[in-house]
């Protein structure tokens, strides 16, 4: 059995991924076909980028990469979880462990913890 690829126009497969200590969630992703059987093979977190329209290998060029520990498939095949262990401390292009850093406070959403790594300076941006 494998993720449903087919029911989905561009063929990618969500995927939330939870850190398998603390239990956070610390992403969402997607994966294409080629970068799910990746992961399986080589054991780490490897997804598709929308933005750049190719694989990636999550945190090749920060340093925080996941290292799979459980794959696990929902009721309908059309979404993933991914239990990793981060390495690096931080799962977040902006710096943070988690990318849900931001909590709704009221009306506005406010910064929850601090940041792991400066992005201007892993990322040369």
């Amino acid at each position: 059995m494998e993720p449903a690829f087919e029911k989905f126009s561009d063929g990618l497969v969500p995927v939330v991924v939870q850190d398998f200590k603390s239990k956070d969630v610390l992403m969402m992703a997607y994966v294409s076909k080629e970068a799910y059987e990746k992961t399986v093979e080589t054991g780490l977190a490897t997804y598709w980028s929308r933005s750049r329209k190719e694989i990636w290998v999550k945190g090749l060029t920060s340093g925080n990469t996941q290292n799979i520990k459980e794959i696990r498939i929902d009721c309908d095949r059309d979404t993933l979880l991914y239990v990793v262990e981060q390495i690096g401390g931080a799962a977040c292009h902006e710096g943070y462990k988690s990318c849900f850093f931001r909590k709704l406070e009221e009306s506005d959403y406010v910064v929850e913890g601090e940041r792991v790594f400066d992005p201007k300076k892993v990322y040369n941006k």
